[in-house]
């Protein structure tokens, strides 16, 4: 059916032209509606459908375009709540608090409901893009940097079609009356297509005709056609520097609308296991990555064979049976090996060798015939197979010879048609290398692009150096929460939107950079801190009971606001009592008479210090006065009522394995191994305590913020929490 969009004149409906062209569904426009006529689909059959939400919701649902209006009935019902909500963008004083609450939303997202683009991105597009000038400043003010970043990936994405548009029905002053259609000058196309570069300026590279412009460029991509992939080797578990690399392998597939696969580099049966494998696709799960599929190098080893004997007889790769350490130093010294000119045929004869893992074979290797002489040592003959007869984890012992991974990964990237290889700039000197290796293959070049490798101070990320802190007992496992793993910095209480954002703040940088633990933890704060519910602990060594004279003869119990600002995180009962537990420390610092704020209750005055002949507090005495002024006591002491149901709490303090920022070159991590790690606390806490769950991040007033590592399970055993980092850390030490 033809469809016509009526609409009046002064108010044309943006999201549904939009939405309409984006989905390639054609229709005629007419603007003569009175003024306050509601935007109205007419079909040639006579039908009509009215409201801007109604003709959203029509065209996703007959879009050619996949998941335009949710892929399933959850994902329709939030970008129903999206359309309802977008008419707020339209009112002046609400406008930049919208802005500001979809920015936060946008921190770890790509589009506002699942993974690609729906009716719900049009709409808040529109409503933003529909403010005209206003819009335009607050892009430029850097005040909403996610979703200034989320506008111009779907501004690029379908700049003609909406270029077209908001030239039309968009002025200065927002939306309004078609636009006669005119030259633009240089100053409107800096407006149209202005996007911000990696440090979060306004940038002027996007012009009109030219190829779309990103935070950052990745060399020769084009939108839709980049195939990346995130490829770890199976031999321990993900950290934060392998993290790097997979959000970043993310953050350009979805820049530019690609793919990334995940592939096992499984070439070296000694140190993989199938524990590894789902350990990573675990933390990769975890990080948020959405891959295409999984894949194994292991996959190809029969391919690999064969690509190792065409190279042998076209005389580009030969068999080798000099000795490891021999080997070695003639590659230092640019001496060639005397099998390098070997015939083709003996090189094959030993090849087969190698393959049945003969005593003969299993002194050989095959090295690629580069260039002995190349002031780059990388392309100096490199290794390509070596023989191995431990039973390789997935496949078992059906081949005694693997690929290295300077031989592997080159060819592989080639024939699973990845465009980009992230690589960190540790490899740059084998970039050449890979290149060579690729031309002799006769393979498709695949583009290398590097980042720097993410370092992070007191920290080591050596897998070889990881490993000895768990086989010799000094962290509890792959998770321990002083690791830099994921599983390790997650327990700990990282949110995993804080490391997105720490990481993609570097961008893909090739600067080699030591960051510091703290700016991570700084950003993880500013993400619980709003939401994470308020309890209380009383650290119970030395504790002191306060007996309030005037206080209640009976106890009583409020419900009160686990969050004074969110209401999100629910209620809890506090019970008051005549007689509370308050910290030794709190005790030692009043004196008599003086008047202090009880929290979540009022204030009182204290009447009375009872000490022991070494001058320490036993016990407080005073009187309530909550008509007193919070304002105008020094001490807000946090406390907790006198009663059996209070529970038995562990709270964990955690420093850096090593004392030393950054090792030098050569120097032994066991020379600078922190004695003093771990802190263990004894403390009580509230009642409402025992329905913490696993995981669960909270704040201890005035302690800092932990997450539950053991839940409560019975009286006698301790909740175990977790102390989170604030940015401000103090070392166990201290």
């Amino acid at each position: 059916m033809d469809i016509k969009l009526s609409f009046s004149a002064d108010s044309p409906p943006l999201a549904a032209i939009a939405a309409a062209e984006v989905a390639g569904i054609a229709v005629s426009i007419d603007s003569s509606l009175p003024s306050g006529s509601p935007p109205t689909f007419l079909f040639s059959s006579g039908l009509e459908l009215h409201g801007i939400n109604v003709l959203l919701r029509y065209i996703g649902r007959t879009a050619s375009i996949s998941d335009f209006y949710g892929r399933d009935a959850f994902e329709s019902g939030q970008i129903d709540e999206w359309l309802e909500y977008a008419p707020v963008l339209a009112s002046g004083g609400e406008f930049e608090g919208a802005c500001n609450y979809i920015d936060g939303y946008l921190l770890a997202r790509t589009f506002l409901v699942g993974h690609s683009l729906s009716i719900a991105d049009i709409a808040i597009w529109s409503g933003l893009a529909g403010n005209g000038q206003r819009w335009e400043s607050c892009r430029k003010s850097k005040k909403f940097p996610n979703l200034v970043r989320w506008f111009n990936s779907i501004s690029v994405e379908y700049d003609t079609i909406l270029n077209k548009i908001t030239s039309t029905y968009v002025g200065k002053r927002g939306l309004g009356k078609p636009i006669a259609a005119k030259a633009k000058g240089k100053e409107q196309q800096l407006v149209d297509h202005q996007t911000k570069n990696a440090n979060g300026d306004v940038s002027d590279k996007g012009k009109a005709g030219s190829r779309p412009t990103f935070e950052v460029d990745l060399p020769g991509a084009e939108v839709g056609n980049v195939r990346l992939r995130f490829a770890p080797e199976p031999s321990g578990y993900l950290h934060i520097g392998h993290s790097k690399a997979a959000l970043l392998n993310q953050y350009f597939a979805q820049r530019y609308n690609g793919q990334v696969i995940v592939r096992f580099d499984d070439t070296n049966p000694a140190k993989e296991s199938n524990e590894f494998v789902d350990s990573l696709l675990k933390d990769i799960e975890t990080l948020g990555i959405k891959y295409e599929t999984v894949t194994y190098t292991s996959d190809y080893f029969p391919k690999l064979m064969e690509m190792a004997e065409k190279l042998i007889s076209e005389g580009k790769a030969y068999v080798d049976d000099t000795p490891r350490e021999q080997m070695q130093k003639e590659r230092m010294d640019g001496i060639e090996s005397r099998c390098r000119n070997n015939s083709p045929e003996e090189n094959m004869k030993l090849w087969k060798e190698m393959i049945a893992s003969s005593e003969r074979g299993l002194q050989c290797c095959i090295r690629g015939k580069l260039d002995m002489q190349d002031p780059n040592k990388s392309l100096r003959d490199p290794v390509y197979y070596r023989c191995n007869p431990i039973p390789h984890h997935r496949i078992g012992s059906k081949y005694k010879v693997y690929p290295t991974y300077d031989f592997a990964c080159p060819f592989v990237d080639a024939i699973e048609g990845i465009t980009h290889a992230l690589r960190s700039s540790e490899y740059h000197d084998r970039n050449a290398q890979y290149y060579r290796i690729q031309e002799d293959m006769g393979v498709r070049k695949v583009e290398i692009y590097e980042f720097s490798r993410l370092n992070m101070v007191y920290t080591l990320l050596s897998k070889r150096k990881l490993l000895w802190f768990v086989q010799n007992g000094k962290v509890d496992g792959w998770d321990d929460p002083r690791f830099p793993t994921v599983q390790g910095i997650v327990r700990r209480g990282l949110k995993i939107e804080a490391l997105i954002q720490f990481i993609l703040e570097q961008g893909a940088s090739k600067n080699l950079n030591l960051m510091e633990w703290d700016k991570l933890w700084t950003i993880n704060k500013k993400i619980i801190d709003p939401v994470c519910p308020r309890h209380t602990a009383v650290i119970e060594e030395g504790s002191v009971l306060l007996t309030l004279i005037d206080g209640p003869e009976k106890p009583f119990v409020r419900i009160i606001p686990r969050h004074k600002k969110y209401e999100g995180a629910g209620e809890k009962a506090t019970t008051y009592t005549r007689q509370i537990w308050i910290e030794r420390a709190d005790a030692e610092s009043v004196s008599v008479d003086e008047e202090i704020t009880l929290m979540d209750w009022g204030n009182a005055i204290v009447k009375e210090i009872q000490k022991d002949e070494h001058g320490n507090v036993l016990r407080l005495t005073g009187i309530l006065h909550l008509e007193g002024s919070v304002k105008t006591t020094k001490l807000k002491l946090t406390w907790l009522p006198e009663m059996s149901e209070l529970v038995n709490l562990s709270l964990m303090e955690f420093d850096y394995l090593i004392t030393k920022k950054k090792l030098e070159e050569g120097e032994d991590f066991i020379d600078v191994l922190n004695p003093c790690t771990k802190k263990e606390t004894a403390a009580l806490g509230d009642p409402n305590m025992r329905n913490l769950q696993r995981g669960e991040i909270l704040q201890l007033e005035r302690k800092g913020y932990f997450i539950c590592d053991v839940p409560f399970v019975r009286p006698s055993k301790p909740i175990v929490l977790f102390a989170i980092p604030d940015g401000r850390q103090q070392t166990v030490s201290k």
